[in-house]
């Protein structure tokens, strides 16, 4: 089986979120790309068994170009994702065809409304794709981060149970020691 991860990502928080759902889900058997949004081709390989995107929740939905530019001008530190962000990308998807997909984010740890992810989950399926698992908040201690104690290894939980609704039985003794992800920048 095949997923790829697509994130968004400014100060790198929602990066590791996608790098323990990468480890959940290849512990099971499936093959795993990880790829950040801007190297990322929204023509898709039509052979993936799973697509999940993951983005920052900016002013309670996926960020826009201004918003982008409101996280540049907080961090000192160089951002991950420097050009368009996910709500781009979504838009440049083919149609889904029923590809099974996946939706998370990261945000403050405060209940808020809104979140990137559940705009994202939206997006996927008006494009025709099918959800496997409702959208999934990570949560990040203040703007820039850290992730909040525990959230990586809830990442990678949620990574195993994606794996478990595609269908993932894990490999077998013969497929030898488990590849780590592909991850590209």
């Amino acid at each position: 089986m095949r997923a790829m991860i697509v994130y968004e990502s400014m100060f790198g928080n929602t990066r590791d979120v996608a790098e323990a759902v990468a480890l959940g889900l290849s512990i099971h058997g499936v093959e795993v790309e990880t790829t950040e949004v801007g190297q990322a081709d929204p023509g898709l390989d039509r052979h993936l068994d799973l697509l999940v995107v993951g983005a920052p929740t900016h002013a309670l939905s996926l960020s826009r170009p201004q918003t982008r530019g409101s996280a540049a001008e907080e961090s000192d530190e160089a951002l991950v994702t420097t050009g368009d962000g996910l709500r781009e990308w979504l838009e440049l998807l083919p149609k889904g065809e029923g590809l099974r997909a996946a939706a998370f984010d990261t945000h403050v740890d405060k209940r808020i409304p809104g979140s990137a992810s559940k705009a994202a989950r939206r997006r996927l399926r008006r494009r025709g794709y099918r959800p496997v698992v409702p959208a999934e908040s990570f949560f990040v201690s203040d703007l820039q981060g850290p992730l909040v104690d525990g959230e990586v290894e809830r990442a990678r939980a949620w990574g195993t149970r994606l794996a478990t609704a595609i269908g993932a039985n894990g490999p077998s003794s013969a497929d030898g020691p488990l590849a780590e992800p592909t991850a590209q920048p």
